[in-house]
C-alpha cells in the first residue's frame, strides 16, 4: 500500500506528520494520535506511523512544544520543559482531534499511543477524555506523580536548584494521573509495553498499576530490553491497534 505523508501546521502552531494510505486519503478513517518521546521528534515515530497507515488508518505525529520543529534551548530548571511539554501536548490534543473532525476526516473511532513522554501523555489522556476508543503507553507511566517525585529527589542529591513551591507550580499532574483515577479507563482497552532494564522511566511503577487493577481491560507486553523500542515491538503495537480498533 502506498502512502501519504503530509506535513501540516494546525491551529497556526502545531507541526504534525499526517500519515495516510494515499488512495484514502480524502476518506473518513480510523484516527490515531501518536505522541514522540523526550528529546525526540515526530519524525522519530514515523517508523511506527506508516505501520499504522499501511492498516488503513489515518496517523497523526504532533511535534510537542520544545521539540522538533518548535524546539527551543531547554531550560536548566529540573523537568521544566518535561512537565510543559506534557502539558501542552494536554492543551492541544482536542484542537487536533477537532481539526480532522471538522475536514470529515475522522469521526469518533479515535485512539491514542506515544512513546516515553509520549506514553506519559497517553496516559493523562485517558484520564479525561473518555471518547479516546483504545491506547497504547510505550516506555511511558500511568503514575506521573511519582515520577514527578523521582526526578525532584534526583535533583536534589544533583545539588540542582529548584524552585521552592515545585510542588505547587506542578499542582496540575495529579489530576491528570492514571493510577489515582483508574476508574476513568472504564472498559476501555490499553496496552502497555515496557522494558524490564529501562532506567529512564521504571518499569515497577507500570507493573505495579496492571497488578493494582486487575479488572481493567489490560494487555500487558514485557521484555528484557532498556529505554528502546525495535521494529518487532512497534508490529506488536500496530497488531493491537488492528485488533482492537477493528472491535469498535
Amino acid at each position: 500500500m502506498k502512502l501519504t505523508i503530509r506535513q501540516r501546521k494546525l491551529a497556526n502552531t502545531i507541526p504534525v506528520l499526517e500519515v495516510v494510505p494515499r488512495e484514502s486519503r480524502n476518506d473518513l478513517l480510523p484516527l490515531i494520535i501518536y505522541y514522540h518521546g523526550w528529546q525526540s521528534a515526530k519524525e522519530l515515530v514515523l517508523t511506527q506511523g506508516r505501520k499504522l497507515a499501511q492498516e488503513g488508518f489515518r496517523v497523526i505525529l504532533p511535534d510537542a512544544v520544545n521539540h522538533g520543529d518548535r524546539r527551543q534551548d531547554m531550560t536548566k530548571i529540573p523537568s521544566l520543559t518535561f512537565w510543559q511539554s506534557i502539558h501542552t501536548n494536554l492543551f492541544e490534543f482536542g484542537s487536533i482531534v477537532n481539526h480532522f473532525q471538522k475536514q470529515g476526516l475522522a469521526d469518533d473511532r479515535l485512539a491514542v499511543g506515544g512513546v516515553s513522554m509520549g506514553g506519559i501523555t497517553t496516559c493523562a489522556l485517558l484520564t479525561h477524555h473518555p471518547e479516546i476508543k483504545v491506547a497504547a503507553c510505550v516506555m511511558g507511566s500511568p503514575k506521573p506523580v511519582n515520577y514527578r517525585e523521582r526526578i525532584f529527589k534526583h535533583a536534589e542529591e544533583l545539588g540542582r536548584f529548584y524552585p521552592h513551591d515545585y510542588k505547587s507550580l506542578l499542582s496540575w499532574v495529579p489530576e491528570y494521573d492514571l493510577s489515582l483515577k483508574p476508574d476513568t479507563l472504564g472498559d476501555r482497552p490499553v496496552l502497555f509495553w515496557h522494558g524490564t532494564d529501562d532506567r529512564i522511566v521504571p518499569y515497577n511503577d507500570v507493573a505495579e498499576f496492571v497488578g493494582e487493577n486487575p479488572r481493567a481491560n489490560l494487555t500487558f507486553i514485557q521484555e528484557e530490553e532498556k529505554h528502546l523500542v525495535r521494529g518487532h515491538t512497534m508490529d506488536k503495537i500496530t497488531e493491537y491497534f488492528v485488533n482492537e480498533m477493528g472491535k469498535i
